[in-house]
């Protein structure tokens, strides 16, 4: 399952896994929402809805350009620096290539779509 962001004029693939969450955000697209600073190594964006945690177990292999679900707050973070492992974390895939545009500080207008 491949995806698409595009914000501030620049966009970033990414590819997900086959779990259960990850199929469920990737039924959700279309979405045109809000990205959002959050700590120092990670962009969020707020989902109309939660989605399953069929998808969670633990996981190893941490690394910028992860893709993940914040299941207590339900929303996507897309790495852009080191993080660890928490229980509340759904791995859903990782960016394709480049994505240094998530450094880029600030809120901005988001689409995300499936690629067909």
């Amino acid at each position: 399952m491949k995806i698409r962001m595009t914000f501030n004029g620049q966009s970033i693939t990414g590819t997900l896994h086959d779990n259960p969450s990850s199929r469920d955000f990737y039924a959700m697209l279309p979405l045109d929402l809000e990205i959002e600073d959050y700590s120092t190594n990670e962009k969020i964006v707020h989902l109309p809805r939660k989605l399953t945690t069929e998808g969670k177990g633990p996981f190893g292999d941490e690394r910028p350009g992860d893709i993940a679900y914040w299941s207590p707050w339900g929303n996507l973070v897309f790495y852009y620096d080191g993080y660890r492992y928490d229980p509340g974390l759904i791995r859903l895939g990782r960016c394709d290539g480049s994505f240094d545009m998530l450094r880029r500080p600030g809120r901005y207008p988001v689409h995300l779509e499936r690629i067909e």
